[in-house]
């Protein structure tokens, strides 16, 4: 028996072992005309497996990177792209730079610091009060989410005036107040699941209720028919 678990590991496991085995034996062909008409034929049977991925952008520079990463990159064709390089995929991942130094007021968060003195070194006056009145709403939403009773309108003017080192003096800008601030909040919906239970459960119990009193009607009825019989035949 041939199981899995004594074949070679498949490179990509999603094109599956058959396809795997067609670029195995795309490999050995001599003819080179003959290896690039196999290998585009592979291309179109990749392309029809997943057929979503044409509406990714460069699709077919995927699919010959996939054929040669399946060919374990030593199929000798002539490649419509750059092949990938084996040494490309032991490369250690970039580190992504992350902006250095501690940040001011934390509640606000880095790129509130930023926006301010995005703000503070605006040229449109115009643009400028915008921003700032924009920033301040925005503010006011993150200091709610630490402090859920209140927050003074001075006190986000003077965090502003703290962030932009003094550059941003505010008047008033009139915010929004805190009550709406906090309406707009999403709610979480109640636990209702035992609702539908109960009502169904009231459902079954008038289903009971009408069927036993219905027994007892046509009980009762039956008993009355037969006491008038009764009294008849003695009669």
């Amino acid at each position: 028996m041939d199981y899995n678990a004594t074949r070679t590991k498949l490179a990509l496991p999603e094109y599956g072992r058959n396809l795997q085995n067609m670029v195995d034996h795309i490999r050995h062909i001599e003819d080179r005309a003959e290896r690039n008409r196999a290998a585009r034929t592979i291309i179109d049977i990749m392309a029809n497996l997943y057929p979503y991925v044409r509406d990714i952008n460069d699709f077919q520079h995927k699919l010959w990177d996939h054929l040669a990463i399946m060919a374990d990159f030593q199929l000798d064709i002539d490649y419509p792209y750059e092949p990938p390089r084996r040494e490309s995929f032991n490369e250690p991942p970039k580190k992504v730079p992350y902006e250095a130094g501690p940040i001011r007021l934390r509640h606000y968060g880095k790129i509130t610091e930023l926006l301010i003195e995005k703000a503070a070194t605006h040229d449109d006056e115009q643009e400028r009060d915008a921003l700032i009145k924009m920033l301040a709403n925005h503010m006011k939403k993150n200091y709610l989410a630490w402090n859920k009773d209140s927050v003074d309108d001075e006190k986000i003017y003077a965090d502003i005036a703290l962030l932009s080192n003094g550059r941003i003096k505010c008047g008033d800008l009139g915010l929004t107040q805190t009550k709406d601030l906090l309406q707009q909040r999403p709610h979480k919906p109640a636990n209702n699941a035992n609702q539908p239970r109960k009502a169904q459960g009231n459902q079954n119990g008038k289903q009971q209720y009408g069927a036993h009193n219905g027994r007892n009607n046509r009980n009762n009825g039956n008993g009355n028919s037969n006491n008038y019989k009764q009294y008849r035949k003695n009669s």
